[in-house]
């Protein structure tokens, strides 16, 4: 616990929000996203998904892929 001290309780700052989306959209694990912005993994989704922000990787192959024609 003691390495989220850092922004413990405080607001996010537009700064903070914009660092988690540019960090989001370049498919950064959740772990070291919350590492960066010294915030709990918790507190990285809420925010998350309070703004829209998606924080699946868009690199993984879909689960229902269409067959493809021969």
């Amino acid at each position: 616990m003691a390495k989220y001290n850092r922004n413990s309780g405080k607001k996010w700052s537009k700064e903070d929000i914009q660092q988690l989306k540019k960090l989001a959209k370049g498919n950064t694990p959740t772990g070291v996203i919350s590492i960066k912005i010294g915030r709990t993994k918790d507190s990285i989704y809420k925010k998350a998904s309070e703004n829209n922000i998606g924080l699946k990787p868009t690199n993984q192959s879909p689960y229902n892929r269409k067959k493809s024609k021969k």
